[in-house]
């Protein structure tokens, strides 16, 4: 809502500034050429000549994002799918020895 209104204001005094200002100007645009047109069209030329290689810049970067994003989420599915896969049972070891060695068995007994 208070988007439209800001663009409704906006538009209103582009439209009163081009109302005033209706008048023909010159432009040179090189030695020996000139064009002859109200002034407002000159100023929304300059305005979209300027705003086009942002709206590029802002584009690409957009989709390299995208592309970024896309390829996180992949990865994260891919985490997902195998933190849930069933687990198998580990095969049955051979039992294991808890007890330690007594400290006779540490030393050969013909050693002094």
């Amino acid at each position: 809502m208070v988007r439209t209104i800001i663009w409704v204001i906006l538009t209103a005094v582009l439209v009163i500034f081009a109302m005033a200002n209706w008048q023909v100007v010159t432009v040179t645009i090189w030695p020996g050429w000139e064009a002859e047109t109200k002034l407002p069209v000159v100023i929304l030329a300059a305005f979209l000549i300027g705003a086009l290689p942002m709206w590029i810049a802002l584009r690409t970067t957009r989709w390299s994002l995208k592309r970024r994003l896309d390829a996180s989420e992949r990865q994260a599915a891919d985490l997902r799918a195998l933190a849930h896969r069933p687990v198998e049972p580990a095969p049955a070891a051979a039992p294991v020895n808890d007890i330690p060695p007594a400290p006779t068995d540490l030393f050969s007994p013909d050693k002094p």
